[in-house]
């Protein structure tokens, strides 16, 4: 059939207009993409920004010997720079995820071509893209962009990874790769996943977990050691094929990496040495105070005081100590109850022992019959010491069928019976002459409770104040060989009322030479001592000497009513060690960046010519830390009173030691607080007990009781191996015998005369009771040089003093 002549040539005006159209749908086309291209691209990040590029990454925490103690961090991550990686490990990722890396200019055209065609079906079906991006596309990314799957990101990432190749070289993109990615196990880059997975660095990897490591960036959850360790054998099997293929490895390597097993850390661990986290706690927030965020992604070295030997040694001591009041205070019951046997490990599983008491377990008492069968949740059964059975048996709700309770093995098939203590304290180890902190342990188990009482608890020192009043003494006029009246006295209290201290045996003995009221800790003693001297001096040396940043200056803070915590008063001893200066105890003894510059030093001294080369000439001196506090001659005169302390006084357990020692104890009213800060020449500790709501420890739970025990048990071992030092007394002082006992003087203060240093001989003023009546305060200034008078009757027991 003939077409219509219209239909086969159509008029000029049809394509005119028909070609207009085409036109115009092309312009506006290509004004689209133009606009698209614009918003695609109008907030592109510029490539050269990577050149100076360095991820988040963990500051570490070492202690002074240089053990790992700790990391802070936002991303658990170790920079490591590329010429420090094992090329096995760099192998292993390229076989793994970019094979041509070092051939392409940034897109892998074969590879690109192969994952966009699988995406036009994902997209179809509604599946996440894949990937098919080169390592540098990835370190785009995972550094320049966001990780949505669209088409428009897949662009900018090709675009940025041509850029960064004519930006970067092929080592340094290697090199943010391997520490940006994401490795799962709380891993960000190679070098935190070394260490969180296989517990060593990136150069003690093997050929296997250099190739298990490879595997992870597909999903580390998809290759997870445990949960999906057979995925993850075969993931990490295929890589050591690709390696062997290339000719990365030999064939027999490959095949013997591939019959390894795979093990791994049962956790992420951020430092094996655990016993310090109370410490490293405290250097986190001190540390957040002066540096800011920073702290948790600058990649910072920190170099703290501490000594991982006393640290152990502190906490083992202290939770010993707890544990042995509590025993003494009985048992309190089971800590839960099953009705049904069956099913006891279920319900046991809800409370775990504390982590630091790694050979405790939970069990149920599944017999009485012998005394006590116990089932342990790690499939153990065996019989409780019959010792415990009656310690239970005497406490609060005995044992029943059925009750859950902490054990640890005592013997095959024997279990001792085990409670978390209530009660609480701290210890701190302070190096008197520049400050460091050596050791610090803030309460029983930092997994049950991370308040640190070292640092953050304010309780009352009592007795242990006691050494500030009498080094204000001697600081204003009086000497060791001056008498003190201690006997009854009254004085205006709080709101009108009659205040009326009393020693802890009510009992006085008397006029007494200074050390005498150190050495008993007697109340009223020190209560006229420092109402001759003035509280307000008192109080301005507490403030001076770091007792406390405030004291009012009322008498009843002579006794210790003020308030404190046991890092600021174990330091404020440290004076009487040194010569009488003040130091400013300190956790961080280094901060370096990861340039390696100091950017933090704890010791601020000038040191002259200590960077010059050796000439001959005399060495350069080096100004001693610490402000001038205190006379060196009354520092040394308090040291020499509190070594009678621990001879003679409140502290004579601690004399077993058989080392030069000095110290005070403390206890609060109502047995509130119990305390010991005893040292050594060359080490300050101080020790607190007490419960964290401030009740009661119990009758007769004072310093000497609850402290001296824990001093002494850390000392014991703290000391061993180290030679014997006695305290050096300034040259300047003069001596003299004073009531049998050498005692140190300022020059021209010493006693001339045999009446005023023998007076008294031998241990006479322990035996006497002084029998007269009450006194009042206006009787203070002439009863403070009253002669000492005869003795009386044979002294009380006087152990449980504070």
């Amino acid at each position: 059939m003939k077409l219509p002549e219209a239909w086969v040539r159509p008029p000029a005006r049809w394509l005119a207009v028909t070609g207009i159209a085409v036109l115009s749908l092309i312009a506006v086309a290509g004004f689209s993409l133009a606009v698209y291209a614009a918003w695609l691209f109008h907030d592109m990040p510029d490539a050269s920004d990577l050149a100076d590029y360095r991820p988040p990454t963990a500051t570490r925490v070492y202690a002074w010997d240089g053990t790992l103690i700790g990391e802070f961090s936002k991303e658990r991550r170790i920079f490591v720079p590329y010429d420090q990686m094992p090329p096995t490990l760099v192998r292993a990722f390229l076989a793994a995820e970019d094979r041509n890396f070092f051939a392409h200019g940034g897109v892998d055209v074969t590879g690109l071509g192969r994952a966009m065609a699988k995406n036009v079906l994902n997209a179809a079906k509604g599946r996440r893209f894949e990937g098919g991006s080169t390592i540098t596309q990835q370190v785009a990314k995972n550094v320049l962009l966001s990780n949505e799957a669209t088409v428009g990101r897949k662009l900018k990432e090709a675009i940025l990874a041509q850029r960064l190749e004519r930006t970067l070289d092929k080592p340094h993109i290697l090199e943010l790769y391997l520490n940006e990615i994401w490795l799962g196990y709380r891993s960000y880059g190679v070098g935190a996943a070394a260490y969180n997975y296989f517990g060593k660095p990136l150069s003690d990897l093997s050929l296997a977990e250099c190739a298990y490591l490879a595997a992870l960036p597909k999903g580390p959850d998809n290759y997870h050691p445990t949960r999906n360790k057979e995925a993850a054998l075969r993931r990490r099997n295929w890589i050591l094929g690709q390696m062997a293929e290339i000719g990365w490895v030999s064939q027999a390597d490959a095949q013997a990496a591939m019959k390894e097993d795979l093990k791994v850390q049962a956790a992420p661990t951020r430092a094996q040495y655990r016993d310090a986290d109370y410490f490293v706690e405290e250097v986190r927030r001190r540390a957040l105070q002066t540096m800011g965020p920073k702290l948790t992604e600058g990649g910072y070295y920190m170099r703290t005081t501490l000594d991982p030997r006393l640290q152990t040694m502190a906490r083992v001591s202290l939770m010993k100590g707890l544990e042995q009041y509590d025993r003494r205070h009985g048992w309190r019951g089971a800590w839960g109850h099953v009705e049904d046997l069956a099913n006891w490990e279920q319900e046991a599983k809800a409370k775990s022992p504390p982590s630091e008491r790694r050979g405790w377990r939970s069990a149920v008492v599944d017999s009485l019959e012998g005394g006590g069968h116990v089932r342990v949740i790690d499939g153990g059964k065996g019989v409780l010491e019959g010792a415990d059975v009656a310690w239970a048996r005497a406490g609060r709700g005995g044992l029943k069928v059925g009750d859950l309770v902490f054990v640890e093995p005592s013997a095959p098939g024997r279990y001792n019976l085990r409670q978390i203590p209530v009660v609480n304290g701290a210890l701190v180890a302070i190096e008197p002459y520049s400050g460091r902190v050596l050791a610090m342990v803030g309460g029983y188990s930092f997994s049950l409770s991370n308040f640190n009482r070292a640092t953050q608890a304010m309780r009352q020192p009592g007795s242990a104040f006691k050494p500030f009043v009498y080094a204000t003494a001697l600081e204003n006029g009086f000497t060791p060989a001056s008498t003190v009246l201690d006997g009854p006295i009254t004085l205006p209290g709080a709101g009108g009322q009659a205040w009326s201290p009393e020693n802890y045996h009510r009992n006085f003995l008397g006029p007494q030479f200074l050390r005498r009221g150190l050495e008993l800790s007697l109340n009223t003693m020190t209560v006229r001592l420092a109402q001759s001297v003035g509280m307000k001096k008192i109080a301005n040396n507490a403030v001076t000497w770091g007792v406390s940043p405030q004291m009012d200056p009322v008498l009843a803070m002579a006794l210790g009513a003020g308030e404190t915590t046991p890092f600021r008063l174990t330091a404020a001893y440290a004076p009487f060690v040194n010569g009488g200066r003040r130091i400013e105890p300190h956790l961080i003894e280094l901060v370096e960046d990861r340039e390696g510059k100091v950017i933090r030093k704890s010791d601020q001294r000038d040191c002259p010519r200590c960077d010059a080369a050796f000439t001959g000439d005399e060495s350069p001196r080096i100004p001693a830390t610490g402000q001038q506090i205190m006379d060196p001659i009354t520092a040394y005169e308090i040291t020499n009173m509190l070594q009678g302390v621990v001879q003679r006084g409140t502290a004579a357990a601690v004399s077993s030691l058989g080392r030069p020692l000095a110290g005070k104890t403390g206890t609060t009213n109502d047995y509130r607080s119990a305390w010991f800060v005893g040292y050594s020449p060359d080490m300050v500790v101080g020790v607190f007990v007490g419960f964290d709501d401030n009740r009661s420890l119990g009758n007769n739970e004072t310093g000497a009781v609850d402290a001296v025990p824990i001093f002494i048990d850390f000392m014991r071992d703290a000391l061993k191996n180290t030679p014997v030092r006695d305290f050096k007394p300034p040259k300047e002082a003069k001596f003299a015998m004073v009531n049998g006992i050498r005692e140190a003087f300022r020059p021209g203060s010493e006693p001339r005369t045999v009446e005023t240093s023998t007076t008294l001989a031998g241990p006479q003023p322990y035996d006497q009771v002084w029998p007269g009546g009450q006194l009042s305060g206006a009787d203070n200034a002439s009863a403070a040089r009253a002669p000492p008078p005869p003795a009386k009757k044979p002294p009380e027991d006087l152990s449980g003093l504070y």
